[in-house]
């Protein structure tokens, strides 16, 4: 006995719009990330690179080989505020 084409067509749909939904958030990712890898298990220390490369580049996966700062780098400071406690 033959399976009807009928009840196929339903799960070739849902596979489809996996696949769709997969390959969309592929592209999302490497948009984010300008074309390159994410990345996993920041401490510290990456987030600091990475809020520098950002204050240099205007990007946070930009990088700079320029041994010279640029002159606006010298008023941009990241200093976190705290709210006052009363």
């Amino acid at each position: 006995m033959a399976i009807p084409f009928e009840a196929l067509l339903p799960y070739a749909i849902m596979i489809g719009m996996f696949g769709v939904s997969s390959v969309g958030l592929v592209v999302v990712k490497r948009l984010k990330n300008e074309g390159k890898n994410p990345r996993y298990n920041l401490d510290v220390w990456d987030r600091q690179m990475m809020d520098r490369d950002r204050r240099l580049t205007g990007s946070s996966r930009g990088q700079t080989d320029n041994p010279v700062a640029p002159p606006e780098f010298a008023v941009n400071s990241e200093w976190k505020l705290s709210k006052r406690q009363m």
